[in-house]
């Protein structure tokens, strides 16, 4: 029997609350794990930025990629890391760096996913490059945007193609208000979405491998404040369908960790973005449902650190569009999607694993959330994101909100505490 450690790396960007609480938990877990005649244990690093040689060994087992969708140079290792080191990587930077919400809007449509109609609209303008008029000159067609607008109806949303963060979305009610946003589009590559409106509820299902939360959201709220601390806000079936849903995306595109937001309009969810490889993870958003994620990622991350799960380095579609074109209701085939996404992720075997070696993590976490190393955690991120006079409101905020889970943790634990 050998003693073996297995070794988990944190590449991160501005995160600083969930890393904190991962690591502490970790630690306080103190496991030895009894696997294969070995005894493993693990530790976690976070991943630093250097100069690389394309031949040098890749030091972690799996790691939790937070940078590489934006950040060049890490990802360039993490892609080497995966080829090289067979390293296991959430999510799969190939999928994260080809796919966009444009793509995954055409995936899901394929699947029969209510996504609202979607058209995409050339750019209004465009950078200077070589060929490029001429190319326009021969190619590109003058086309009638009113026309576009009647087609797809209002009210209707203007965004761009691969976009997040809400950053360049307009709301648009009539051709007037579509011309305007169009011409202020800039170089932007658009979709032109029909609108959910009016809806009755809003949420955000989260994914972490075969685990899923789903968040009542209202956008339109201060950022502190969008995640809704609700309960009983859909029925057993709805969280099942939306479950489904979560898992179906994030297996189709090989992605580990993924949100969806879905729009509930006469009882019909209508996903509408779900594209976000790299979601939300702050306590200053999540907050109430901030442990549930720390603790999402760490039992997956020990997971298939322990086990050695392999990496899905390629996409598999057809056994997806194999279903697709069955003569199915779309309730059954979103079933027969979300039984192929948790085979993939091993769902059976993850549970097991967790009943077996990480029972006491909820203790421990019910215990670590409400000590002062955890506060601090807390209060490191919003020292980073609010100005110095708001600093103490809001973490006593937040923490306020943690301690509220703790209460309701304790009573689904029935610990009384």
């Amino acid at each position: 029997m050998a003693h073996v450690t297995k070794r988990i790396g944190l590449s991160l960007g501005a995160d600083l609350c969930w890393p904190i609480c991962f690591e502490e938990l970790l630690a306080r877990l103190a496991l030895a794990i009894p696997i294969g005649g070995d005894t493993i244990s693990f530790a976690v690093e976070r991943v630093t930025i250097e100069p690389f040689d394309l031949r040098q060994p890749c030091p972690y087992d799996v790691v939790l990629d937070r940078l590489t969708h934006w950040y060049h140079t890490s990802r360039e290792w993490i892609k080497k890391a995966v080829v090289m080191d067979d390293l296991y990587v959430l999510n799969n930077p190939w999928s994260l760096q080809a796919n966009e919400k444009h793509t995954s809007y055409c995936a899901m449509m394929r699947l029969g996913m209510p996504v609202p109609d979607t058209w995409m609209l050339p750019p209004k303008a465009y950078e200077p490059r070589e060929d490029l008029q001429v190319t326009l000159e021969r190619y590109a067609r003058l086309f009638d945007l009113a026309a576009v607008g009647e087609k797809v109806g209002y009210p209707a949303f203007v965004k761009p193609y691969d976009g997040g963060a809400w950053v360049g979305v307009s709301k648009v009610d009539n051709e007037l208000e579509l011309n305007a946003a169009y011409d202020a589009s800039g170089t932007r590559l658009l979709h032109l979405q029909r609108a959910v409106l009016p809806f009755d509820l809003f949420v955000r299902a989260l994914g972490v491998g075969p685990q899923v939360s789903v968040m009542r959201y209202d956008p339109e709220a201060p950022l502190h404040d969008r995640y809704k601390v609700d309960f009983d806000f859909v029925n057993a079936e709805e969280w099942r369908l939306l479950a489904d849903t979560c898992l179906t995306i994030n297996t189709f595109f090989g992605w580990d960790f993924n949100s969806c937001e879905a729009l509930r309009r006469d009882g019909v969810f209508h996903p509408i973005d779900f594209a976000n490889a790299c979601p939300d993870s702050q306590v200053t958003s999540l907050h109430y449902h901030f442990p549930w994620l720390v603790k999402a990622k760490l039992r997956w991350a020990l997971f298939v650190a322990a086990t050695g799960r392999r990496m899905r380095k390629t996409l598999d579609w057809e056994p997806y569009f194999a279903v697709a074109r069955e003569e199915l209701p779309y309730r059954e085939k979103l079933a027969r999607y979300a039984a192929i996404a948790r085979e993939r992720l091993e769902a059976d075997r993850f549970e097991e694993f967790c009943a077996r070696h990480l029972a006491h993590l909820d203790e421990v976490a019910w215990e670590f959330f409400g000590t002062g190393v955890a506060r601090e955690a807390v209060r490191a991120k919003v020292a980073a994101l609010y100005p110095a006079h708001e600093v103490e409101r809001f973490t006593e905020h937040f923490w306020g909100l943690i301690q509220f889970w703790r209460r309701t943790e304790a009573d689904r634990l029935g610990t009384g505490s």
